[in-house]
């Protein structure tokens, strides 16, 4: 892959998209003014709102190597047993398919209150195709023409690229020199720039880390002054994609709930349940919280194959998460040998690890691919974050650091 081409991948595009000199680009002009295509157009060609004009989608390559470990995918594939009872669950259905599914999904929502526990009930679950899917659905509820998205960055490079789509004014807060956050920070940053939304990643994304309860407890202590004082109420949505890899102890945020009607708690099935190719995204919530996304949802938004794929996991959720203590296992491997190695790893309550220390970091990229390894540059100068595979996947990541490291 020539160097062109690995940048372009890096940044999830194709390598000669609306490329200027590209002859597959060409039009032709008519003499009435209209244009005929000789094969595309540009994308500059057409009446894109400014705001997307100049953007690049969002997207992580998608390459052809042994080894790819830069999605945060749970890469054990789904178990044989698991995959026959999903196989099962659709085929029940497929006959139905002429109909619309249950626009309520009410049979999924009360097994994921099943499965999140702390006392929930189905009303105040809410799921949609993927978290992305969640949280852009928060945003029409609640962000919009002239209010604020609140974020920590470097967080999940999503926030920013849904406020835009939605709208949104994105706000980016900063966090400290070693990526940590604060409830001092957290709080005088919602109290000065007064947002709608703010969002909390914990674990966060690329840092791995997890948030401590008081954090999110001060964000919403926060977010009610500051409505008293006559500012916006904020929706607080604290994004727990990650959350069944972090390590002992580590508290939810599910906990808060009670008594905080404008606290969100945001979840998903790619990661933990091996669902990445379902797309299942889910939250917990105040009941309020799904009756305002009702007024935003597309119609019957949830097909009646991913539900039935979903509730079929659900079923099955005791042999879908047994991968998840290997998937830590390995993660606690990467910290400790990439510290060995003079790098910097953070600790990690994900299925990932945020490895500073680099001189160059996208010099390591590649020459990591070229050993057939995919990672993840994330941007950070001096640092690569790697998803933790299967120990045959480490062991290959490991080697092939080593070698690239080596003097």
């Amino acid at each position: 892959m020539d160097a062109q081409a690995t940048k372009a991948a890096q940044a999830g595009q194709s390598p000669t998209a609306n490329t200027p000199n590209d002859p597959a680009c060409a039009v032709t002009v008519h003499n009435d003014g209209g244009v005929a295509p000789l094969d595309r157009v540009r994308l500059s060609d057409l009446p894109l709102r400014q705001a997307l004009r100049g953007r690049t989608p969002y997207g992580a390559p998608q390459l052809d190597v042994s080894v790819r470990l830069n999605t945060n995918e749970n890469t054990h594939p789904v178990p044989p047993g698991v995959a026959e009872a999903i196989a099962q669950a659709v085929g029940d259905i497929a006959t139905g398919l002429n109909r619309y599914p249950d626009r309520e999904f009410t049979a999924l929502r009360e097994a994921l209150a099943d499965y999140l526990g702390h006392g929930l009930t189905a009303e105040a679950v809410w799921a949609a195709n993927g978290s992305n899917e969640v949280l852009q659905q928060l945003l029409q509820a609640f962000g919009g023409p002239g209010r604020r998205l609140l974020a920590f960055q470097p967080s999940y490079s999503m926030y920013p690229l849904l406020a835009e789509g939605t709208h949104t004014q994105f706000v980016d807060a900063g966090r400290a020199d070693d990526f940590t956050l604060s409830a001092e920070h957290v709080a005088e940053s919602i109290t000065r720039h007064a947002p709608h939304v703010v969002v909390l990643a914990s674990p966060n994304n690329p840092t791995g880390t997890a948030l401590e309860l008081d954090v999110v407890d001060a964000a919403y202590r926060a977010g009610e002054r500051l409505a008293v004082a006559g500012g916006p109420a904020p929706m607080i949505v604290v994004d727990e994609a990650y959350a069944e890899f972090a390590r002992p102890g580590t508290p939810s945020a599910l906990t808060l709930l009670p008594g905080r009607p404008r606290l969100v708690v945001t979840r998903t099935m790619s990661k933990a349940f091996a669902l990445a190719g379902a797309r299942l995204g889910y939250l917990a919530a105040d009941p309020a919280v799904a009756d305002a996304l009702r007024l935003v949802r597309l119609p019957y938004h949830l097909s009646a194959m991913t539900q039935a794929t979903a509730l079929a996991a659900l079923r099955q959720a005791d042999a879908l998460l047994q991968t998840v203590d290997q998937i830590m296992a390995q993660r606690d491997r990467i910290v400790v040998e990439a510290a060995r190695l003079g790098l910097a790893p953070a600790a990690s309550d994900s299925n990932f690890v945020f490895i500073g220390g680099f001189e160059d970091a996208s010099a390591v990229f590649d020459a990591l691919l070229s050993r057939g390894v995919l990672v993840r540059d994330v941007g950070i100068p001096g640092h690569l974050r790697v998803t933790a595979g299967t120990e045959q996947e480490v062991d290959a990541f490991l080697e092939a650091l080593t070698q690239v490291l080596a003097p």
